[in-house]
């Protein structure tokens, strides 16, 4: 079975965070890298995003813009793509105001994390990741669930920590990084890739795709090398 191709999108800072070190909602991109996000939304079959990226924005970023709406429907898509959670624990405050926003919502999360959400209304369609050693599911596996329900592009929107465990597991093909002109520092904020981090050796690698700058802002597009992602 063939993979969703999962291209992640985020902004950050000049030295490399994508929030303070309070996990503030990052909202430093201008209009122009707002845009950026929402037309790579729109290209795809869904958006994934991290519970604790839920939990600091409290909403989720839906396709607003007329045009993207109009070319999807032509394409004969949904206005808007799936809006899936990822969340092992599966605890989400189910007062947010994601919950009330028009979009169709999934929830990616571990057998355990499923049970609360069972018999409730407030996601579509429950999709549970198989348990792996000591991770709450394995990211692969999770993936090829989401494949057999027809999601075939994904735009993972962070956190640090999923983009993390997918770019360990050979799953993203390609990376947008938009860097905004501001400087966060703090050893603890959140970087675009959390987790443990990789030996040098080891390291994925990229290819520069393309360089764009718009006012104060950079536009980078890398393709990973060698992702087996897509097998």
């Amino acid at each position: 079975m063939h993979l969703p191709h999962v291209t992640v999108v985020l902004a950050m800072s000049a030295d490399g965070k994508i929030a303070d070190y309070g996990r503030s909602p990052a909202r430093f991109g201008s209009s122009a890298d707002q845009a950026h996000l929402e037309a790579q939304i729109a290209q795809a079959d869904a958006m994934l995003f991290g519970a604790g990226t839920l939990r600091a924005y409290g909403t989720t970023l839906r396709i607003r813009n007329p045009e993207l709406v109009q070319q999807r429907e032509h394409q004969g898509r949904p206005p808007q793509p799936v809006h899936i959670v990822c969340s092992a624990s599966g605890t989400l405050d189910p007062t947010l105001p994601f919950f009330s926003q028009p979009v169709p919502r999934w929830l990616l999360t571990s057998p355990a994390g499923a049970e609360q959400w069972q018999e409730r209304k407030e996601f579509e369609r429950i999709v549970c990741g198989a348990e792996r050693g000591n991770r709450p599911f394995d990211m692969r596996y999770a993936l090829e669930q989401l494949a057999s329900l027809g999601i075939q592009t994904i735009v993972l929107a962070g956190g640090g920590a999923l983009v993390s465990a997918v770019l360990d597991e050979g799953l993203v093909h390609d990376l947008w990084l938009t860097v905004c002109p501001l400087l966060l520092g703090g050893s603890t904020s959140p970087s675009p890739v959390d987790g443990e981090g990789w030996l040098a050796a080891h390291a994925p690698q990229l290819e520069l795709l393309s360089v764009k700058a718009i006012a104060h802002e950079v536009f980078l597009h890398y393709r990973l090398v060698d992702s087996g992602g897509g097998t």
